[in-house]
């Protein structure tokens, strides 16, 4: 996982993704998903490129079922986009770039 990449799990989502002063885009993973690991490189990407401004980072729902739960994860990859505590924007599967950017820059 690329340096600025967060890696969210069951115990810290709610300090890291809930309380946290930026938005933050969640990418619901799972390491036998296929898409999963083509939308990675672009998740790694959007993080550099919002760097400062959005924390980026994956919850492994295999490993972290409580959350993945609790958000309604039935497909992956999943890519939640939240801001003051709740999901502001939401996209499943593996899509451009441009689109998951349109959502950060309605969060900001």
């Amino acid at each position: 996982m690329a340096e600025n990449v967060y890696e969210f799990t069951d115990q810290n989502f709610d300090t890291e993704v809930l309380q946290s002063e930026h938005p933050v885009l969640v990418d619901f993973w799972a390491e036998w998903c296929g898409p999963c690991k083509v939308i990675g490189p672009v998740v790694e990407e959007i993080a550099t490129d919002y760097k400062n401004r959005v924390k980026v980072g994956k919850l492994n729902v295999d490993h972290n079922q409580q959350t993945a739960m609790k958000y309604g994860i039935r497909s992956i990859p999943s890519l939640l986009v939240f801001k003051n505590g709740d999901v502001l924007n939401q996209v499943v599967g593996s899509v451009p770039k441009e689109r998951i950017t349109k959502l950060l820059d309605e969060a900001l």
